[in-house]
């Protein structure tokens, strides 16, 4: 797009590279050092960190970065598999995208969560940043092979399915929180809108160039089967049944029942 090629050329200097990594290293770290706490004393930390702009306005600033580091579940193995997750596709974005355009989805996503926080006061789940990350490397790269829990390969794009499955599911179970998805996952819909409807006009231009090459290459009065005796064709009665003779000939249904009682 050109706005974001001229916000790059003018912002690009000021990116931070491999900020999907710092988030997800910092989000492990954050996990770990939880292990050692108790369950209040992580409860007293966590709330110490997590986004309320009301706070913030009352000088405590640095929720606006420390909410990024809770981590997007409080299980120790899956937190650890969400880490490598992040650390995977950031690496792999960055490299397609460059620093500036990463920053810029993670950015956008920050936004969200300060505007959904700014109006109703609710934190938006650092577990949206992660997928929204991984739904993008998934539409980006659909057949790079992940290894699920290290031992299982699957391609991105069935894994990125089972999260919108499970997703399906739970808005099934309750309506409201297709609200929740949705808004959690704006910056991937709107980042990738033009190349969701880019990718459907190219396959409806390959359709329809495989149609029109198929309608060119065969005849419309072309036929498969040809009776050896009267010469009719599927085309002429489709009802007819056509079998081959040891001569390497087609006969018709017809020709055959006649030729029998002759």
């Amino acid at each position: 797009m050109r706005f974001i090629d001229s916000l790059e050329s003018k912002l690009g200097r000021f990116a931070i590279p491999g900020l999907v990594q710092v988030i997800a290293m910092l989000q492990l770290a954050v996990m770990i050092l939880s292990l050692f706490m108790t369950k209040e004393a992580v409860e007293e930390y966590l709330q110490l960190i997590m986004l309320d702009v009301r706070l913030v306005a009352q000088g405590e600033v640095w929720r606006l970065v420390t909410f990024l580091l809770v981590p997007a579940t409080q299980k120790p193995f899956m937190a650890l598999l969400s880490a490598l997750f992040l650390l995977f596709c950031g690496n792999i974005l960055e490299a397609h995208w460059g620093a500036f355009r990463t920053n810029l989805y993670v950015f956008a996503w920050v936004a969200l969560a300060l505007v959904l926080n700014w109006l109703f006061f609710v934190p938006l789940p650092t577990y949206f940043l992660n997928q929204s990350l991984f739904f993008a490397f998934a539409t980006l790269f659909p057949d790079e092979e992940i290894n699920l829990y290290g031992v299982l390969p699957i391609k991105a794009k069935w894994l990125a399915l089972i999260f919108a499955g499970d997703m399906l599911l739970d808005v099934i179970k309750s309506p409201l929180l297709l609200l929740v998805y949705v808004y959690g996952h704006l910056n991937y819909l709107v980042s990738f809108v033009r190349f969701f409807f880019r990718k459907g006009l190219q396959a409806a231009k390959v359709t329809d160039r495989r149609s029109r090459f198929q309608q060119a290459s065969v005849p419309a009065d072309s036929f498969f089967h040809q009776c050896v005796m009267c010469k009719k064709t599927e085309l002429d009665d489709p009802k007819l049944e056509f079998r081959v003779l040891d001569s390497g000939d087609e006969i018709c249904s017809v020709c055959r029942a006649a030729k029998k009682s002759a």
